[in-house]
This record gives C-alpha cells, sequence and structure tokens, in this order.
C-alpha cells in the first residue's frame, strides 16, 4: 500500500520537475501559471495532467492540437516515481527516505536540463550544495567526512579544468563536485567518482560504435555524477565493503 502511495507521489513531483526545466528555460516562474501545451499554447484541463496516465491515455498527443508530446514528461514522470519508490524500499520512511528524496529533486532537475542543454544551472546547483551540506550534518555525518567529501568533490575536477583550461569540463562541473561530495561525504566521494567515470565511458563507447556521436563531441558530466550520487546514496556502504575485502 505504502510502496503505492510513494511511486504515485514520486509520478506527481516528477510531472512537477518537468515544468520546472522548461520554465527555467524559458525564464518563467515556474509557482505561477497553469500548464500549457507548448506547441499550441492551449491551457491544459486537469484531465490532461494526469502524471504517466494522461500520455497514454492521449497516446503521446496534444487533446487539442494533436502534435506529439515530448517523451522526456512520462519518462521524468516515471523515473521520479522509481527513484522515490527504491528509496522508500532501501530506507522506509525515515530520515534518510526524506533528505535523499530531497536530493534527488535537485539531482533529477540537474541530470534533465544537462542533458538537454549542456548546462548546469547555479540558480539550481548553489541551493543544491547548501541543501547537501545541511543534509549531511542532519543525517549525522562528521563534519570533517563532510568537508574532506566537498573538497575532494570539487579538487578533482578543478584540476582537470585548469589542466585542459576548460575544454573537458566547465564551471559548472566543479560546483556539482562539491555539492555530491557534500550529500555523500568521505569516504563515499570515492566510489562515487569510480562509478560517474566508469558508467560515462561505458555510454560514451556504446554512442561511438553506433554513431551516434563523433570523437569530438561532448557528452555532459552532469547526467553521469547525478546518477552516481543517486547510486552511492543507495549502495555506497555495500560498493565500499566489496572493494575492500
Amino acid at each position: 500500500m505504502f510502496e503505492t502511495f510513494v511511486f504515485v507521489y514520486g509520478l506527481i513531483i516528477g510531472s512537477f520537475l518537468n515544468v520546472v526545466v522548461y520554465r527555467m528555460k524559458n525564464k518563467k516562474d515556474f509557482l505561477k501559471g497553469r500548464s500549457f501545451c507548448t506547441h499550441c499554447r492551449k491551457t491544459l484541463s486537469a484531465i490532461d495532467l494526469v502524471p504517466l496516465l494522461s500520455y497514454i491515455m492521449l497516446r503521446g498527443k496534444c487533446r487539442y492540437c494533436k502534435k506529439s508530446i515530448s517523451k522526456q514528461y512520462p519518462l521524468v514522470e516515471l523515473g521520479t516515481g522509481l527513484v522515490f519508490l527504491i528509496l522508500y524500499l532501501k530506507f522506509g520512511f525515515s530520515l534518510e527516505f526524506y533528505i535523499y528524496a530531497l536530493y534527488s529533486v535537485f539531482l533529477i532537475i540537474i541530470f534533465v536540463y544537462d542533458l538537454l542543454y549542456y548546462l548546469v544551472l547555479d540558480s539550481v546547483s548553489i541551493p543544491a550544495i547548501i541543501i547537501g551540506f545541511i543534509g549531511s550534518l542532519v543525517l549525522g555525518f562528521p563534519l570533517t567526512n563532510i568537508l574532506i567529501g566537498g573538497i575532494i568533490g570539487l579538487t578533482f575536477f578543478l584540476l582537470q579544468f585548469v589542466i585542459s583550461k576548460g575544454k573537458w569540463i566547465g564551471g559548472g562541473d566543479l560546483r556539482l563536485g562539491l555539492m555530491c561530495g557534500f550529500m555523500v561525504g568521505w569516504p563515499k566521494i570515492l566510489p562515487l567518482l569510480v562509478v560517474t567515470y566508469v558508467s560515462g565511458a561505458i555510454i560514451s563507447v556504446s554512442l561511438l560504435a553506433t554513431k551516434k556521436k563523433k570523437w569530438e563531441d561532448s557528452v555532459p558530466l552532469g547526467i553521469f555524477l547525478t546518477l552516481a550520487t543517486l547510486v552511492v546514496l543507495l549502495y555506497g556502504n555495500q560498493i565500499i565493503d566489496w572493494y575492500t575485502i
């Protein structure tokens, strides 16, 4: 019963995150105004906004102009619902669940925005840095572990930024390194960096092999950092136990 509630709640949050991403891109207030079709600008009714179900019932098309609705919308809704469900199954209704669910809201926004626009917004990453630091304190992480995690995360990407003169990664990735370091702390920042680059390498090679990317094309680092952070929040201890055996 609670699993269904958490999943549906995650779907609703995911629907809101889609609005946030769209309106941040278009410099609109995401807390004001009703949702509308991005093609015909028609204001959507409640029946058009049921997370996931509306997309299925409408067969992926706007009720009014019949143009296709981006697959981003159901995928973000479903992804957020699954993240919330997995967090609940792992932690129950505990302090970890609520704080990590809050983290996931920021991580999903960063993931989607970086995937679509190759940009990490300061208006998202800076509040996430603060929340990550405070959240880790509330969870009882030692202050030194939080600071070490943040410093390693920041320094790791700062060195790459300096060496490449900003060609390999952008300034937004430095802030993401700090954010992720604060969220997971020491020593979990180490497997986070490993997961980031292993997943990045696998996906990059796959894109090259399928000729969807060329060697000179860039791949947004933020999508791998955010995914790795979720993995480490969920399974960081198990990963550490595995490679220290």
